[in-house]
């Protein structure tokens, strides 16, 4: 019998790195009328997210905590903030990494998920892989 890989799902949100996460929320809320969530902070990420919610996905603005965090080099590049990823959302990430091992796509990091915004596992995925975009899978039950 054949396994059954995990594929892609919905586009569960697009992130905008920012460098300070107030002003940007902020503008979306005043000059877009977006509906912003409270700041989260997420060490294991390095880093202080909103989102700004919208009827069909979300778009989630990151700020780096410190220097150290993968975000910082971003906005070294990108001094006004940019689009830094995709997320999209799969029902087992397991099998998913397991479709990505077997075609050669590479897993960031050790290959072991971590907990994202939305408290689920994620995982991200390299983006020269990737026609230099930045994935993010999150398991969404």
């Amino acid at each position: 019998m054949e396994e059954v890989y995990s594929n892609i799902g919905r586009l569960n949100h697009v992130a905008i790195a920012v460098p300070n996460i107030k002003i940007a929320s902020d503008m979306w809320q005043k000059a877009l009328g977006a509906s912003v969530s409270k700041p989260q902070t997420l060490h294991e990420h390095g880093v202080k997210v909103v989102f700004i919610n919208s009827p069909n996905t979300k778009v989630e603005l990151i700020e780096p905590l410190n220097e150290n965090s993968p975000i910082s080099n971003f906005l070294k590049k990108n001094p006004n903030g940019g689009m830094h990823h995709i997320c999209y959302e799969v029902s087992d990430l397991k099998s998913a990494s397991r479709k990505l091992q077997a075609v050669g796509a590479r897993i960031l990091g050790d290959g072991n998920p971590k907990i994202g915004a939305h408290g689920n596992p994620v995982i991200f995925l390299q983006p020269s892989d990737f026609s230099g975009t930045l994935i993010e899978l999150e398991q969404v039950e």
